[in-house]
């Protein structure tokens, strides 16, 4: 027996935000990271609506890029103290993420964070609160999806956390919110959309109920993340849609080890995290390349070419990966990333625990070739030299 799970309801398309409205309670938190959604009103349009909806609200700030553990246990020191009834998190993935979390020790506080790190053993949420996720970013898709990323920085690592439980009951797709993002960020997150809806349709949990999603997903992005990136905003509608559709994709299907490798580079290096959307952008066609050795996912990479009117051939798909990422001014690898700030010294000194966790993250199981320690160690290589 398999599982499909997405949000109860899902808003979208201009004015989105309406739909706040319509919650029914007593108290909101509200979760959010820097100053962007004050600085655009949105912070303020949420308040405001949730206040017409006759809630008390409080505000959560200052949830940071790649949210700690320790920004998640001060959040859900906040909801125990103010007994919300609707969490409501708004921004990028990282405060979505976080906010799921905080959630979790809200409704459990003797609940260790390790205990979450095991995939699929929350307990059983909604016996406080209720969540609503309005992302302002065309990537992650936190808002649909069953997993949330949370960064130890005592150790270097970052942990998907996965649970069912923590797919939020409503989901807002404004499209309002995604015309703020600066160019970058909209290839960052674009591109981290394109690799959940691939990894996602070539995943060994791929079926019927997701497929649809992911090609459809992977067409959207492929017509419309550069017109998106040159500021069209009516293609950054189209695009906060595609990265919903692979997140709803990938949350059932789940994903493979080009996320598994950007999970255990993001936060390795001294010289700061590697951020996720370009880890991503930057590992996928070394993974395709690894992965098409594969008979049945290559027969899937060939099936994505044909869907995007590429000549059915794996060597085509990577090379339009490739074009795309130059188009978007990300590197080709990483030895590249932010003018070659991770040296060449470190990055070979860390390998070996990188590959191991890599290779043990929750994202490996479903990759559609199996992978060793070693395997990975020569890959993150190839990933690293661009050979």
């Amino acid at each position: 027996m398999r599982r499909f799970t997405i949000p109860r309801d899902i808003y979208f398309g201009q004015n989105a935000l309406d739909a706040l409205n319509s919650l029914e309670g007593k108290r909101a938190m509200i979760v959010t990271g820097g100053s962007s959604m004050q600085k655009y009103g949105f912070l303020d349009k949420v308040q405001a609506a949730l206040k017409e909806a006759c809630f008390d609200t409080l505000v959560f700030e200052g949830v940071e890029p790649d949210p700690s553990v320790e920004t998640v246990m001060r959040g859900a020191e906040a909801m125990r103290a103010f007994q919300p009834d609707w969490i409501v998190a708004i921004g990028g993935g990282s405060p979505i993420d976080a906010a799921k979390a905080m959630w979790a020790f809200y409704e459990y506080p003797k609940t260790k964070f390790d205990d979450l790190c095991v995939p699929f053993h929350f307990p059983k949420l909604r016996t406080k609160a209720r969540f609503c996720a309005i992302p302002s970013t065309s990537g992650t898709a936190t808002e649909v999806t069953a997993f949330s990323v949370i960064t130890d920085y005592n150790n270097g690592v970052k942990y998907p956390l996965a649970d069912y439980n923590i797919t939020p009951d409503v989901a807002i797709i404004d499209p309002a919110l995604a015309e703020t993002m600066p160019p970058k960020l909209v290839a960052y997150t674009g591109m981290d959309a394109f690799t959940h809806a691939v990894e996602a349709y070539v995943s060994t949990l791929h079926n019927d109920y997701c497929d649809p999603l992911a090609l459809h997903a992977i067409k959207l992005i492929n017509d419309n993340l550069l017109p998106s990136f040159r500021g069209d905003n009516a293609a950054r509608e189209r695009m906060h849609n595609a990265q919903c559709l692979a997140g709803m994709a990938f949350s059932n299907a789940l994903l493979g080890i080009t996320h598994s490798m950007a999970h255990k580079t993001g936060a390795a290096f001294s010289t700061g995290h590697v951020v996720h959307g370009c880890a991503n952008a930057i590992y996928l066609p070394y993974v395709i390349r690894f992965n098409a050795e594969n008979v049945d996912a290559k027969k899937r990479y060939l099936e994505i070419a044909a869907h995007i009117n590429l000549e059915p051939d794996v060597d085509a798909l990577i090379e339009h990966i490739r074009s795309m990422n130059r188009s978007l001014s990300i590197p080709l690898r990483l030895k590249e990333y932010e003018n070659g700030c991770i040296g060449e010294d470190e990055f070979l000194q860390k390998l070996p625990r990188i590959a191991k966790l890599a290779v043990a993250d929750a994202c490996t199981g479903s990759n559609p070739r199996t992978i060793t320690t070693e395997q990975m160690e020569a890959l993150l290589k190839d990933c690293y030299y661009g050979e």
